[in-house]
């Protein structure tokens, strides 16, 4: 976006009358450029402010513009942004009022430094605020893919808020199980479990069940086991062990059948046979 030094006059003297909130946010964004002020200060400076935006919206055409920010490394902005959340408040306001300010000079919408931000934060373990930058993001209509759905799922947990984190799975991820990336359903199994929410935990897994999907890795099916055992469902438990045994085998099921297959080539090569008798004989070697 670029800015006019008519522009800049106006908000400066909007500063000094005391403007409570400017807030630029851009069309690509799908937002609204608005500047609230206090009505009483309106009306008194009004006509002096119309008077002098006039001549200088005239002069505007004349002038170089620059944009904000352009000669910034990428890399830099980023360790900013993230410096800069860190050493705000606990306060939404304030967290989306310095990503609106980072952003607002912007072309587009830099999907791919906030990622990269989001994952310096991780390294910090602030999940506070992770979950903060992801929900500001969601709220611009950006972002909204399945790893950062997940990010934000795993977030909620460690900043305990599994509730939330399960209302989250339900509107927004749960209703398309049969095509939900394994990782995200044990990521949400994980937290069901922690948590000791034993029935929202075996219906997930039914849900996956209903559409013949087979968990990839027995640490799923040992607490669905659990669960069902400490819900007093022990059938549902024995069931559930059984119908997926084979991941509890160390070869696993590709490997036992080929097993079968070395041992009956084993068969074949032993020499035996049978005598008139119906007896087993073992051919002499040659």
């Amino acid at each position: 976006m670029w800015r006019s030094s008519a522009t800049s006059f106006l908000v400066g003297r909007l500063t000094r009358l005391g403007t409570v909130r400017v807030q630029t946010l851009y069309p690509s964004y799908n937002a609204m450029s608005q500047i609230l002020i206090p009505n009483q200060t309106i009306g008194k400076h009004m006509s002096t402010l119309e008077g002098q935006c006039n001549n200088q919206v005239t002069n505007a055409t004349s002038v170089q513009k620059h944009q904000i920010g352009e000669n910034v490394a990428r890399k830099e902005k980023i360790k900013f942004l993230v410096t800069t959340l860190l050493d705000l408040k606990d306060s939404k306001e304030a967290v989306y009022g310095a990503l609106d300010a980072w952003v607002a000079w912007e072309p587009n919408f830099p999907i791919v430094s906030l990622k990269r931000a989001l994952l310096m934060l991780e390294k910090e373990e602030q999940w506070h605020r992770i979950v903060q930058v992801i929900k500001w993001m969601l709220s611009k209509g950006q972002g909204s893919t399945m790893g950062t759905h997940g990010q934000l799922i795993r977030a909620l947990d460690k900043d305990h808020r599994a509730e939330e984190a399960h209302e989250f799975w339900v509107k927004k991820i749960g209703t398309d199980l049969h095509s939900v990336p394994w990782q995200m359903c044990k990521s949400m199994i994980s937290i069901y479990y922690r948590n000791n929410m034993l029935e929202r935990l075996v219906k997930l897994f039914k849900g996956l069940e209903a559409y013949d999907r087979k968990p990839p890795e027995k640490s799923i099916v040992q607490k669905v086991a659990d669960a069902y055992q400490m819900l007093g469902l022990l059938e549902e438990k024995e069931r559930v062990l059984e119908k997926y045994k084979d991941l509890f085998t160390e070869t696993g099921k590709g490997r036992h059948k080929m097993s079968k297959r070395a041992l009956s080539k084993n068969k074949k090569n032993s020499g035996h046979k049978k005598d008139a008798n119906g007896t087993d004989a073992v051919d002499e070697i040659q």
